[in-house]
């Protein structure tokens, strides 16, 4: 026979589980939101969030593929809220930094440390952050602080949504060096369980789920979602729209080995960076490009191979003979009856197919030029480019050339990925990177719905403050 005290939980536990079940946890619902710019200088792409207390807006590089966040700590990390992490063993490396980096307290950024004045023999623990552009590399503290983004369809500060436990790794300001302009750290979006998707999706019990619509223009912004799997609404003139209906998925690829994609070799971690399985890339409807099969696999001895996806270069990179055997089928193809183009002998750098831009039809925005289709898992499971993301417009007054370019560029033998999807082609894109069904959406131009990233009506606010 139950006591009275039993009964009494017995009737609790039942009230609760009834609870929950009819009113879930309201934080499972959040949807977190990001301005996404483009820089002009570099062509790369940004993520505006608030970090710190008093809550700062800051600017962040968006990358695809680095272990873990990293800011700039030199000399003015001001934050009433920030807290290093004593150094346990377990604990460093559980933190999924990749690394054990422990350090006297004394040794690292920011200064000064309240708690290091007390106990200047504390050990805490240290990562070491990278610039994937640059490779460039140092050692500094793992820090935790506080980090606020929007909620989803709203664009003020008071409706911010925060929380404390933030955790990245400081950097010295030399890691800087050729990341868009204005930026003060790095906003990690990859496979690890210390991106900022993963770390929002522990804290708040949502998907571990990330999309991004990249823009083509540094006068325009795109988004990022976290947490979602949709529905993603944006407010064209047309009415509200939810863009998540024209995603097309496909698997995404775990890369066994992620040795060679830092200047830090990680031993037995798999890979952060996200790959998809490409299959056969056709020009012109259904012209394939001849490519060695063996090119598009990963393999898992080494690594190398496959296709990635990746925010830090500009432009799609090709392994070489991919890279030949695609530029000759594109400009055979542009030279047909259809579009009659013929190539210059003198085109710009990093590019070696350009037109005369007098003699390319741009249509809506668009140039017309043979259709790229990445064909993936399936024949039927196929990313378009069209115009407006396989071709570049290169304008110099001084050599007097106004020119478009083919956006593909000869990647060499060396690069550990056969194909690297680049910004160019991410453009007016709405991708989806879930981790927890493990798949990669896509929607293809958003130009060809008459759609953009701008109808998200998301106004990057380090941009209006400064």
């Amino acid at each position: 026979m139950h006591s009275p005290l039993s009964l009494l939980l017995i009737r609790f536990s039942f009230f609760l589980i009834f609870f929950i079940l009819l009113f879930p946890n309201q934080t499972q619902q959040t949807t977190l939101i990001s301005p996404v710019s483009k820089d002009k200088h570099t062509n790369l792409f940004t993520l505006s969030v608030y970090l710190k207390t008093p809550l700062r807006p800051t600017k962040l590089f968006l990358d695809l593929s680095f272990f873990f966040p990293w800011l700039d700590c030199d000399g003015n990390y001001n934050s009433s809220s920030f807290r290093q992490v004593p150094c346990d063993g377990i604990l460093c490396d559980s933190l999924g930094f990749g690394a054990l980096s422990c350090a006297n307290c004394t040794a690292f950024n920011p200064s000064p440390n309240p708690n290091c004045v007390h106990i200047p023999t504390e050990m805490v623990c240290g990562a070491f952050p990278e610039n994937p552009v640059t490779k460039d590399v140092n050692s500094q503290a793992v820090l935790v602080d506080t980090l606020a983004l929007l909620k989803a369809n709203v664009s003020t500060q008071e409706q911010l949504v925060s929380f404390s436990n933030y955790t990245f790794s400081c950097a010295h300001a030399t890691l800087l060096k050729r990341l868009p302009k204005g930026v003060t750290g790095l906003a990690s979006l990859g496979r690890s369980k210390v991106s900022i998707q993963a770390q929002i999706s522990s804290t708040f019990s949502t998907p571990n789920c990330l999309a991004i619509c990249f823009p083509d223009s540094p006068k325009s912004t795109g988004v990022a979602f976290f947490g979602s799997r949709g529905p993603y609404y944006a407010f064209p003139q047309s009415g509200k729209t939810d863009i998540a209906k024209f995603l097309i998925y496909t698997p995404l690829i775990e890369n066994p080995v992620g040795s060679g994609d830092t200047v830090i070799n990680y031993v037995n971690d798999s890979s952060n960076e996200y790959f998809i399985g490409l299959t056969s890339i056709r020009v012109n409807g259904n012209k394939q490009v001849p490519i060695n099969s063996s090119l598009l696999t990963i393999n898992k001895k080494n690594g190398f191979g496959g296709t990635k996806i990746s925010s830090h270069v500009p432009y799609t990179l090709l392994e070489s003979s991919i890279y030949r055997a695609f530029t000759e089928l594109f400009v055979k193809e542009a030279s047909s009856s259809s579009f009659n183009l013929t190539i210059i002998f003198d085109p710009e750098k990093p590019f070696s197919v350009c037109y005369s831009a007098e003699r390319v039809t741009v249509t809506n925005g668009t140039p017309v030029v043979p259709a790229v289709d990445l064909v993936l898992d399936r024949d039927d499971v196929v990313w378009k480019i069209d115009g407006a993301n396989s071709m570049v417009r290169v304008m110099n007054k001084k050599k007097e050339l106004d020119l478009w370019c083919l956006g593909f560029v000869d990647g060499g033998v060396n690069n550990k990925a056969s194909i690297v999807i680049g910004g160019k082609q991410l453009e007016e894109n709405l991708v989806q990177f879930d981790l927890e069904s493990n798949r990669f959406g896509f929607s293809s131009s958003l130009a060809s719905r008459s759609l953009s990233c701008a109808d998200f009506k998301v106004v990057d606010f380090v941009n209006t403050s400064t």
